[in-house]
Protein backbone atom coordinates (compact mmCIF):
# COMPACT_ATOMS: atom_id res chain seq x y z
CA UNK A 1 0.00 0.00 0.00
CA UNK A 2 1.45 3.35 -1.03
CA UNK A 3 0.65 6.26 1.28
CA UNK A 4 1.13 9.89 0.25
CA UNK A 5 1.14 12.69 2.81
CA UNK A 6 -0.06 16.04 1.42
CA UNK A 7 0.18 19.41 3.18
CA UNK A 8 -2.14 22.00 1.57
CA UNK A 9 -0.70 25.48 2.10
CA UNK A 10 -2.52 28.62 0.98
CA UNK A 11 -0.54 31.83 1.24
CA UNK A 12 -3.66 33.97 1.69
CA UNK A 13 -5.11 34.06 5.19
CA UNK A 14 -7.56 36.66 6.46
CA UNK A 15 -6.37 36.68 10.05
CA UNK A 16 -2.69 35.82 9.48
CA UNK A 17 -1.50 36.82 5.99
CA UNK A 18 1.33 34.68 4.63
CA UNK A 19 0.69 32.09 7.35
CA UNK A 20 2.74 29.21 5.84
CA UNK A 21 5.83 31.42 5.88
CA UNK A 22 5.33 32.80 9.40
CA UNK A 23 8.50 32.16 11.39
CA UNK A 24 8.50 29.79 14.35
CA UNK A 25 11.85 29.50 16.10
CA UNK A 26 13.52 30.87 12.98
CA UNK A 27 11.90 28.46 10.49
CA UNK A 28 8.82 28.94 8.29
CA UNK A 29 5.77 27.22 9.73
CA UNK A 30 5.44 25.03 6.63
CA UNK A 31 8.97 23.69 7.25
CA UNK A 32 8.08 22.58 10.78
CA UNK A 33 4.99 20.74 9.49
CA UNK A 34 6.91 19.15 6.61
CA UNK A 35 9.77 17.97 8.81
CA UNK A 36 7.44 16.39 11.37
CA UNK A 37 5.32 14.71 8.68
CA UNK A 38 8.52 13.35 7.09
CA UNK A 39 9.31 11.50 10.32
CA UNK A 40 6.23 9.28 9.91
CA UNK A 41 7.33 5.76 8.96
CA UNK A 42 4.51 4.58 6.67
CA UNK A 43 4.05 7.37 4.09
CA UNK A 44 6.45 6.98 1.18
CA UNK A 45 6.36 10.64 0.24
CA UNK A 46 5.45 14.07 1.64
CA UNK A 47 4.46 16.92 -0.68
CA UNK A 48 3.27 20.49 -0.10
CA UNK A 49 0.37 21.58 -2.31
CA UNK A 50 0.22 25.33 -2.80
CA UNK A 51 -1.04 28.05 -5.12
CA UNK A 52 1.75 30.44 -4.10
CA UNK A 53 5.17 30.66 -5.70
CA UNK A 54 6.45 32.25 -2.47
CA UNK A 55 5.47 29.14 -0.52
CA UNK A 56 6.82 26.86 -3.25
CA UNK A 57 10.18 28.66 -3.20
CA UNK A 58 10.40 28.37 0.58
CA UNK A 59 9.72 24.62 0.41
CA UNK A 60 12.35 24.12 -2.28
CA UNK A 61 14.83 26.12 -0.20
CA UNK A 62 14.62 23.68 2.71
CA UNK A 63 14.75 20.68 0.36
CA UNK A 64 11.06 19.76 0.44
CA UNK A 65 8.85 18.56 -2.40
CA UNK A 66 6.14 20.89 -3.66
CA UNK A 67 3.37 20.83 -6.26
CA UNK A 68 1.76 23.97 -7.65
CA UNK A 69 -2.04 23.76 -7.69
CA UNK A 70 -4.84 25.94 -9.00
CA UNK A 71 -5.61 29.17 -7.12
CA UNK A 72 -9.31 28.61 -7.87
CA UNK A 73 -9.86 25.76 -5.41
CA UNK A 74 -12.60 26.61 -2.89
CA UNK A 75 -11.25 24.20 -0.27
CA UNK A 76 -8.25 22.18 0.82
CA UNK A 77 -10.04 19.01 -0.28
CA UNK A 78 -10.17 20.25 -3.86
CA UNK A 79 -6.47 21.06 -3.72
CA UNK A 80 -5.84 17.59 -2.33
CA UNK A 81 -7.83 15.98 -5.14
CA UNK A 82 -5.74 17.81 -7.74
CA UNK A 83 -2.63 16.28 -6.20
CA UNK A 84 -4.30 12.85 -6.11
CA UNK A 85 -4.91 13.04 -9.85
CA UNK A 86 -1.15 13.35 -10.36
CA UNK A 87 -0.36 10.38 -8.11
CA UNK A 88 -2.18 7.50 -9.72
CA UNK A 89 -0.08 4.94 -7.84
CA UNK A 90 -1.08 6.23 -4.39
CA UNK A 91 -3.55 4.10 -2.44
CA UNK A 92 -4.08 6.35 0.57
CA UNK A 93 -3.67 10.10 0.88
CA UNK A 94 -3.26 11.79 4.25
CA UNK A 95 -4.10 15.47 4.54
CA UNK A 96 -1.99 17.21 7.19
CA UNK A 97 -2.96 20.80 7.90
CA UNK A 98 -0.26 23.33 7.12
CA UNK A 99 -0.72 25.12 10.45
CA UNK A 100 0.03 22.17 12.75
CA UNK A 101 3.77 22.58 13.50
CA UNK A 102 3.54 20.21 16.48
CA UNK A 103 1.88 17.27 14.74
CA UNK A 104 3.20 13.95 16.10
CA UNK A 105 4.46 11.69 13.28
CA UNK A 106 2.98 8.66 15.03
CA UNK A 107 -0.62 9.80 14.51
CA UNK A 108 0.04 10.01 10.76
CA UNK A 109 1.18 6.40 10.93
CA UNK A 110 -1.91 5.43 12.96
CA UNK A 111 -4.18 6.82 10.27
CA UNK A 112 -2.24 5.01 7.56
CA UNK A 113 -2.30 1.75 9.52
CA UNK A 114 -6.10 1.93 9.81
CA UNK A 115 -6.33 1.38 6.05
CA UNK A 116 -3.95 -1.57 6.23
CA UNK A 117 -6.20 -3.13 8.86
CA UNK A 118 -9.51 -2.48 7.04
CA UNK A 119 -9.67 -2.80 3.27
CA UNK A 120 -13.22 -1.39 3.27
CA UNK A 121 -12.20 1.86 4.98
CA UNK A 122 -12.53 4.97 2.80
CA UNK A 123 -11.90 7.85 5.20
CA UNK A 124 -10.49 8.35 8.68
CA UNK A 125 -9.75 11.21 11.04
CA UNK A 126 -8.97 11.83 14.73
CA UNK A 127 -10.56 12.95 17.97
CA UNK A 128 -9.26 13.84 21.43
CA UNK A 129 -10.92 14.56 24.76
CA UNK A 130 -11.84 18.24 24.84
CA UNK A 131 -10.98 20.71 27.57
CA UNK A 132 -14.14 21.98 29.27
CA UNK A 133 -13.13 25.58 28.51
CA UNK A 134 -13.79 24.85 24.83
CA UNK A 135 -17.24 23.27 25.22
CA UNK A 136 -19.03 26.40 24.03
CA UNK A 137 -16.35 27.63 21.64
CA UNK A 138 -17.76 27.45 18.08
CA UNK A 139 -14.25 27.47 16.62
CA UNK A 140 -13.55 24.14 18.31
CA UNK A 141 -15.35 21.37 16.43
CA UNK A 142 -16.96 18.52 18.36
CA UNK A 143 -17.55 14.99 17.12
CA UNK A 144 -19.72 12.11 18.35
CA UNK A 145 -19.23 8.54 17.18
CA UNK A 146 -21.10 5.24 17.24
CA UNK A 147 -19.93 2.24 19.26
CA UNK A 148 -17.70 1.12 16.38
CA UNK A 149 -15.88 4.44 16.23
CA UNK A 150 -17.57 5.87 13.14
CA UNK A 151 -18.69 9.50 13.10
CA UNK A 152 -22.35 10.23 13.77
CA UNK A 153 -22.00 14.00 13.53
CA UNK A 154 -19.59 16.92 13.70
CA UNK A 155 -20.72 20.28 15.06
CA UNK A 156 -19.60 23.63 16.35
CA UNK A 157 -22.22 23.23 19.09
CA UNK A 158 -21.75 21.17 22.24
CA UNK A 159 -22.13 17.46 21.50
CA UNK A 160 -23.54 15.56 23.29
CA UNK A 161 -25.66 17.91 25.39
CA UNK A 162 -25.36 16.69 29.01
CA UNK A 163 -29.00 16.72 30.06
CA UNK A 164 -28.29 13.61 32.15
CA UNK A 165 -24.61 14.00 32.87
CA UNK A 166 -23.07 10.64 33.79
CA UNK A 167 -19.72 9.84 35.35
CA UNK A 168 -18.22 8.86 32.01
CA UNK A 169 -19.43 11.99 30.16
CA UNK A 170 -16.83 13.22 27.67
CA UNK A 171 -16.81 15.74 24.87
CA UNK A 172 -14.47 15.00 21.98
CA UNK A 173 -12.67 17.59 19.92
CA UNK A 174 -12.22 16.82 16.25
CA UNK A 175 -8.55 16.93 15.24
CA UNK A 176 -8.60 18.08 11.62
CA UNK A 177 -6.23 15.58 10.03
CA UNK A 178 -7.81 13.37 7.37
CA UNK A 179 -6.88 10.21 5.52
CA UNK A 180 -8.64 9.00 2.37
CA UNK A 181 -8.49 6.09 0.04
CA UNK A 182 -7.52 7.81 -3.22
CA UNK A 183 -10.53 6.57 -5.20
CA UNK A 184 -12.91 7.83 -2.51
CA UNK A 185 -11.18 11.22 -2.31
CA UNK A 186 -11.73 11.82 -6.01
CA UNK A 187 -15.42 10.91 -5.67
CA UNK A 188 -15.87 13.02 -2.55
CA UNK A 189 -14.29 16.09 -4.14
CA UNK A 190 -16.94 15.89 -6.88
CA UNK A 191 -19.87 15.95 -4.43
CA UNK A 192 -21.99 19.08 -4.38
CA UNK A 193 -22.03 21.08 -1.12
CA UNK A 194 -24.72 19.84 1.26
CA UNK A 195 -27.15 21.68 3.59
CA UNK A 196 -25.61 20.77 6.96
CA UNK A 197 -22.12 21.39 5.61
CA UNK A 198 -23.15 24.88 4.60
CA UNK A 199 -24.97 25.61 7.87
CA UNK A 200 -22.08 24.50 10.09
CA UNK A 201 -19.28 25.43 7.64
CA UNK A 202 -17.81 21.95 8.14
CA UNK A 203 -16.83 20.25 4.91
CA UNK A 204 -16.64 16.76 6.44
CA UNK A 205 -20.43 16.81 6.91
CA UNK A 206 -20.71 16.45 3.13
CA UNK A 207 -19.40 12.90 3.54
CA UNK A 208 -21.99 11.97 6.18
CA UNK A 209 -24.84 13.63 4.29
CA UNK A 210 -24.02 11.44 1.31
CA UNK A 211 -24.33 8.30 3.42
CA UNK A 212 -20.59 7.58 3.65
CA UNK A 213 -18.72 6.67 6.84
CA UNK A 214 -15.76 8.28 8.57
CA UNK A 215 -13.68 6.27 11.05
CA UNK A 216 -12.60 8.41 14.01
CA UNK A 217 -9.53 7.28 15.95
CA UNK A 218 -8.88 8.59 19.44
CA UNK A 219 -5.55 10.23 20.25
CA UNK A 220 -4.04 12.51 22.88
CA UNK A 221 -2.89 15.22 20.46
CA UNK A 222 -5.08 18.29 20.87
CA UNK A 223 -3.70 20.26 17.97
CA UNK A 224 -2.32 23.77 18.06
CA UNK A 225 -3.77 25.43 14.98
CA UNK A 226 -2.33 28.88 14.26
CA UNK A 227 -4.81 31.41 12.90
CA UNK A 228 -3.91 34.76 14.46
CA UNK A 229 -0.81 36.79 15.39
CA UNK A 230 -1.58 35.91 19.01
CA UNK A 231 -1.48 32.19 18.17
CA UNK A 232 1.85 32.71 16.44
CA UNK A 233 3.29 34.50 19.47
CA UNK A 234 2.07 31.71 21.73
CA UNK A 235 3.64 28.94 19.64
CA UNK A 236 6.94 30.81 19.50
CA UNK A 237 6.86 31.14 23.29
CA UNK A 238 6.19 27.38 23.53
CA UNK A 239 9.19 26.59 21.33
CA UNK A 240 11.39 28.82 23.50
CA UNK A 241 10.27 26.95 26.63
CA UNK A 242 10.87 23.59 24.93
CA UNK A 243 14.39 24.59 23.93
CA UNK A 244 15.09 25.84 27.47
CA UNK A 245 14.04 22.46 28.89
CA UNK A 246 16.60 20.69 26.67
CA UNK A 247 19.47 22.70 28.13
Amino acid sequence: MKVLCVIPARYASTRLPGKPLALIAGKPMIQHVYERASRAAIPSEVVVATDSELVAEAVRNFGGKVMMTSPEHPSGTDRLAEVALSYGDADVIINVQGDEPMIPPEIIDRLAQAFEDNEDLNMATLKTVMDEADYNNPNTVKVVTDQNGYALYFSRSLLPYPRNKTADFKVYKHVGIYAYRRSFLLSYAAYEPTPLEQIECLEQLRVLENGERIKVLECKFKGIGIDTPEDLAAINALFIRMEAMKE
